[in-house]
C-alpha cells in the first residue's frame, strides 16, 4: 500500500531545570504521546517491587519512611556527589526502566503512535541505543538554568554543585542529532520545537 505512516519515536534529554518538561507539553499538543522516564522510575521503586528490593537491599532501612516507602530526597542526599553510590543505584535501577521503556516504545511504534520519552539521563545511562528516531537535547543558558533552580529553593552554590554532577550540557548537545534552545519566552521554545519538528519530518520517510 504504502500509505502505512511510520510512527516516530523521539528521546528528549537535556541539562537541569533546561525545559524538558515544557517541551514534552509542547509535544503532546503535537499529537505525541509522552512518557516521562523520571515516573517510571519512580514506580519501579515503589514499595513491594523487585528493584524497591534491590535499592533497600543495597541502601539499608535508613533510606525509608514511615510507610516503608523510599524516600527520594534521602536517596539523593546519599547518591548526590557521591559518584560510586551513584553508579550503584543506577545500576539496580536503569536496566528495570530500560526494559520498560522498550516495551513502550515498541507498543507505541505498533499502533503507529508518534511518542517521545523524557528521559533526563539518556547518555548517561547508555539509552543511546534504543532505537529512537532521533535525541533532541534541550538547552538552556548558564544564568537562566541557575535563575530557574533558585526559583526552585536551590541556593547558588547547591544549584552549581547540581550543574556540575551532570554531563556537560554542551557534551548532550554534541551527542543528540537536534538542539532545541530555551532561551526565550514559552512562545519562542514552541517556535523552535516546530521548527525541529519540521526538519526531522523533512529528513523521515514518509511513504
Amino acid at each position: 500500500m504504502g500509505h502505512m505512516r511510520k510512527s516516530l519515536v523521539l528521546g528528549i534529554t537535556g541539562g537541569i531545570a533546561c525545559g524538558k518538561s515544557e517541551v514534552g507539553k509542547i509535544f503532546k499538543r503535537m499529537g505525541f504521546v509522552v512518557c516521562d522516564a523520571d515516573r517510571v522510575a519512580h514506580r519501579l521503586m515503589r514499595k513491594g517491587t523487585p528493584v524497591y528490593q534491590r535499592v533497600v537491599d543495597y541502601f539499608g532501612i535508613r533510606i525509608l519512611l514511615d510507610d516503608g516507602e523510599i524516600s527520594r530526597p534521602i536517596l539523593g542526599n546519599i547518591v548526590f556527589g557521591n559518584p560510586m553510590e551513584r553508579k550503584a543505584l543506577d545500576g539496580l535501577v536503569h536496566p528495570a526502566v530500560e526494559e520498560e521503556l522498550r516495551g513502550w516504545m515498541a507498543g507505541k511504534r505498533r499502533e503507529a503512535q508518534d511518542a517521545a520519552v523524557l528521559l533526563p539521563l539518556l547518555f548517561e545511562s547508555g539509552m543511546e541505543s534504543l532505537g529512537w528516531d532521533g535525541i533532541i537535547c534541550v538547552s538552556s543558558g548558564a544564568e537562566e538554568i541557575f535563575r530557574r533552580l533558585e526559583k526552585r529553593g536551590l541556593k547558588r552554590g547547591e544549584a552549581e554543585q547540581r550543574v556540575a554532577s551532570q554531563m556537560p550540557l554542551k557534551e548532550k548537545e554534541r551527542r543528540a542529532d537536534w538542539v532545541v534552545s530555551n532561551i526565550g519566552t514559552l512562545e519562542e521554545l514552541d517556535q523552535s520545537v516546530q521548527e525541529v519538528m519540521n526538519r526531522i519530518k523533512a529528513g523521515k520517510d514518509y511513504e
